[in-house]
């Protein structure tokens, strides 16, 4: 599925850390940990806490933070409507991981099992 250029452009010069808070917000809204947000995060790009933090808090872009990330062998696996689009049809790799990653948080808020949401890891 093709997204626009205009979206793509924008979530790659979005700020990681200006949405974070957002992710942190809707899954203890509904009763969720920020260990588990991170356990999620570290299960799609690889980081640990203190790189996490690090990109926060230099501001990185959605761009930088998925360039250095290592994005799970699994994270394929991961399907569904996010945003209104499909994110296995996504063709924009970093709109697509992007997408990934607000599905697997979309997923720890409306309480799915970690084991699920992990994709068998």
């Amino acid at each position: 599925m093709k997204t626009s250029n205009n979206q793509n452009h924008r979530i790659a010069k979005l700020i990681f850390g200006s949405v974070y808070p957002m992710y942190v917000e809707k899954v203890e809204k509904k009763g969720r940990t920020k260990e588990e947000l991170h356990q999620v995060i570290r299960w799609l790009t690889g980081y640990d806490d203190k790189k996490l933090q690090e990109l926060i808090k230099e501001k990185v872009t959605f761009e930088t933070f998925f360039q250095h990330a290592s994005l799970n062998p699994n994270a394929h696996l991961i399907t569904g409507v996010i945003c209104g689009y499909r994110v296995e049809e996504i063709e924009e790799p970093l709109t697509q991981q992007a997408r990934y990653l607000d599905k697997l948080v979309d997923e720890l808020a409306k309480g799915r099992k970690m084991e699920k949401i992990l994709r068998g890891s």
